[in-house]
């Protein structure tokens, strides 16, 4: 890893570290301003593809945080950028509500598969529709992998299972785009003039938010709000620099010994 640098930009994820669903971790927003009044530029990075990022934008207001939405980085943006450079007509097995991030993506006749978490949709005829693609060379782009993730009744499944099983059908790989892929981390930082030794990430997700920063350049402080399971810590290596139990003594920390 690169030597370190002064701390100039803290990425955030957002289910599971600034809320879970429709609720809000106690006291993050309240935390979220005390971080704003330091001299740090913020961005939130996020890997859901349950909804378009204007609706996540309604949802984080009504929670009441202070969110801009040029501040918010989706995979789903990142998903769209990367079918508008391969210039592919996606089959796109997304949630509906997500629909309006792709807007004006020529979807007819698909010669591509996009896949991201999409319950609603994960059943036989679909993915068997999708696996036919695959089968007469449409690449596969997964718009992130997560194995699960935190809902208000508990854990679910998350589209990583259902990518799997069709590399495995298929024998070929997904083009992942959403986190814990370097570029995703790289393509956040890239209007904020800052490199990954300057950055650190907070999120629930060990491997996904902690292991993607890090493996990257930046430091990764674990929540353990969210999808957070006793010992995740352990399972990426290096781990987290920081395990902390939620998102305010994350800011905590960081106003306290990194700035």
């Amino acid at each position: 890893m690169a030597a370190r640098r002064a701390l100039k930009a803290v990425l955030v994820d957002l289910n599971g570290t600034l809320h879970i669903e429709d609720a809000a971790v106690p006291g993050a927003q309240e935390a979220l301003k005390r971080l704003r009044a330091a001299s740090v530029v913020i961005r939130f990075v996020t890997n859901t593809t349950k909804e378009s990022k204007q609706d996540l934008l309604e949802r984080l207001k009504k929670l009441e945080f202070d969110i801009s939405e040029d501040e918010i980085f989706t995979s789903l943006t990142a998903a769209r950028n990367l079918v508008e450079q391969k210039q592919v007509r996606p089959m796109l097995l997304v949630d509906d509500r997500a629909l309006p991030d792709f807007t004006g993506v020529q979807t007819s006749d698909p010669n591509a598969v996009v896949i991201g978490l999409a319950p609603e949709h994960f059943h036989y005829q679909l993915l068997n529709q999708a696996f036919r693609l695959l089968l007469d060379g449409a690449p596969l782009i997964a718009i992130h992998k997560a194995r699960y993730y935190k809902r208000k009744d508990g854990l679910a499944l998350g589209p990583g299972p259902f990518v799997t099983a069709l590399e495995y059908a298929t024998d070929m790989k997904a083009i992942v785009v959403g986190k814990p892929e370097k570029t995703f981390f790289l393509e956040a930082l890239r209007d904020t003039g800052c490199a990954p030794e300057e950055a650190i990430m907070i999120g629930d997700d060990c491997r996904d938010d902690v292991g993607g920063a890090q493996n990257t350049g930046m430091l990764g402080i674990l929540v353990k709000t969210g999808k957070y399971r006793t010992a995740d810590e352990e399972k990426i290596n290096p781990p987290p620099y920081l395990t902390c139990e939620s998102f305010p003594h994350a800011v905590d920390h960081i106003l306290q010994h990194l700035l």
